[in-house]
């Protein structure tokens, strides 16, 4: 016997642009580090660079998650078991 189909996740807006320049920076930055290690970049001009790239990409990574929550909401029901 199965018990009920799985939960649904409740629907939430999209996190703030500022969330999603940080992470997106952080992710550059962890993503360079090593290679700036090996190389001897110095960390300061990765870290600037990083939170460049991150302000750039952050309303693409936001959009992204609109439409994903978007879609998530459009699914139907899960059929109950």
């Amino acid at each position: 016997m199965t018990g009920p189909g799985p939960a649904r996740l409740p629907a939430r807006p999209p996190r703030p642009l500022l969330v999603h320049w940080l992470i997106d920076a952080a992710v550059v930055f962890v993503g360079g580090a090593f290679l700036a290690w090996l190389v001897g970049f110095p960390f300061l001009p990765l870290a600037v660079i990083a939170l460049v790239v991150g302000a750039i990409a952050a309303p693409y990574t936001r959009r992204a998650e609109t439409r994903a929550l978007a879609a998530r909401t459009a699914e139907p029901d899960p059929p109950a078991s």
